[in-house]
């Protein structure tokens, strides 16, 4: 078979539901997924003062994240599992309702365990948030609809890091690092009440969730998924498009600008806020080419990849401390990773049945976040071995994020390894992108179809 425009089937839809009720659910996922955003990037907006108030190194410091990072990683096959039983409600509730916990535990907190136990518990809930929401999508609204919704819905979900950026450094600056805290607690705990009030699984009479809890049942189902090739590819992409602008977000990203380039913090806020606000163009047209060239979406990825890696390759080349508009370009560029990493969502999606869509995504999701806690580990060792070496500031924090490159090629290698085993998978034989170009515009100018 030879094709470029050819859809994968989609998925059986729920039929028609009560538009505004449909709207009002998603609406209240989205801030609940928002709130979770919140939370999970406080810490990166805190590295500094967290260094002094637990008295910690740059490589414990990190841990903190990279704790979070593995509990995030690893619950999302097991919260799957859950989505895929319970559904989005109680995830979502339960979710919040730990992160709140969590941030109270790190406002309260005066030493390296009980930080360690924050982020840990930030972790558990978070975990239980994005991949239950991006659920509500598929469930709600028809499937012509979700590609670009999963886009919006992860889009607008990124504001909780305006809010990390913005409100809470302001207050963590003028009112300290307690009321900081559980000020983010207190959005996590109203995100709890709003899901429980607002948030319901799918349109009334429909149960999306799966019934069956028979541990062999549930281990054959999480193999199933996993044997498909478009849940690899979906992990791939994920990883691939998404880990560097997490180590960017959640760790060390405001270091590397306010230590490493002697960035002005409010500045690197600036910089923060530019780099979420450039995600808002992205995610809707990433959407729409999805939904319009459903084979080339990997060509979509490598154009990702490449926005996320080039800027950092010109600022680790960059003779001096870098220009204030080079690292504009680098957040323009990273704003990219986020919406490119709901690509992945989308193979998934076309590649697995309803009953399994939870777990598939708990599999993508562990792609770029099991990336992200590799690269802050070692990002944050560099750090520390270069700075007992009496490197300089702006060297060490360059190298350490040298370090991302090697992890980039490992994507772009399981992107094209995926790739090809999901063609080959359902029989898909495509054109090279430029010869489908040239067969495209031969058509167009001949006055017949492509």
């Amino acid at each position: 078979m030879t094709t470029d425009s050819e859809a994968a089937p989609p998925l059986p839809h729920n039929g028609p539901v009560g538009r505004t009720r449909a709207w009002v659910v998603l609406s209240v996922g989205v801030l609940a997924y928002a709130s979770a955003v919140l939370q999970r990037t406080t810490f990166g907006v805190a590295g500094v003062e967290a260094a002094g108030r637990f008295d910690a190194p740059a490589g414990i410091v990190g841990l903190f994240v990279v704790l979070q990072l593995v509990v995030y990683a690893g619950l999302q096959v097991p919260v799957g599992v859950l989505l895929d039983r319970y559904g989005t409600r109680a995830l979502v509730v339960t979710g919040a309702l730990v992160m709140a916990a969590g941030q109270v535990t790190m406002g309260l907190a005066e030493s390296v365990p009980g930080g360690v136990l924050a982020r840990v518990l930030v972790g558990v809930g978070d975990a239980m948030t994005f991949g239950s929401v991006i659920r509500l999508v598929p469930s709600w609204f028809p499937p012509s609809q979700v590609p670009l919704l999963t886009q919006l819905t992860g889009l607008l979900g990124q504001s909780g890091q305006i809010a990390s950026a913005l409100g809470f450094a302001y207050t963590l600056r003028t009112a300290g690092w307690t009321p900081a805290f559980l000020g983010v607690a207190a959005v996590s705990g109203v995100a709890a009440v709003l899901a429980l009030a607002f948030v319901r699984n799918s349109p009334p009479g429909l149960v999306p969730v799966d019934e069956h809890t028979d541990p062999a049942r549930l281990r054959d189902e999480i193999a199933a998924t996993w044997r498909t090739p478009g849940t690899r590819l979906g992990l791939w992409t994920h990883y691939a498009t998404c880990f560097s602008p997490m180590v960017f977000a959640m760790m060390w990203g405001f270091p590397y600008l306010v230590n490493g380039e002697d960035v002005d913090p409010a500045a690197a806020s600036a910089l923060f806020t530019l780099y979420v606000v450039a995600s808002l163009p992205c995610g809707p047209l990433l959407g729409i080419l999805t939904r319009r060239y459903p084979l080339r979406r990997s060509n979509l990825v490598f154009t990702v990849v490449a926005a996320n890696l080039l800027p950092w390759v010109a600022l680790l080349c960059w003779p001096g401390r870098a220009p204030m508009w080079l690292l504009v370009v680098l957040a323009l560029g990273l704003a990219t990773g986020g919406p490119g990493s709901a690509i992945g969502f989308d193979f998934a999606r076309t590649s697995n049945p309803s009953h399994r869509l939870g777990t598939a995504n708990g599999i993508v999701i562990m792609g770029g976040f099991t990336g992200a806690l590799v690269s802050i580990l070692v990002v944050g060792v560099t750090i520390d071995v270069l700075t007992r070496l009496g490197t300089s500031p702006l060297l060490t924090y360059r190298l350490a994020m040298a370090t991302q490159v090697p992890l980039f090629l490992l994507g772009v290698w399981g992107v094209l390894a995926s790739r090809r085993a999901t063609r080959v998978h359902h029989g898909i034989v495509l054109d090279p992108v430029h010869r489908a170009a040239r067969r495209r515009w031969a058509a167009r100018q001949s006055g017949g179809r492509p």
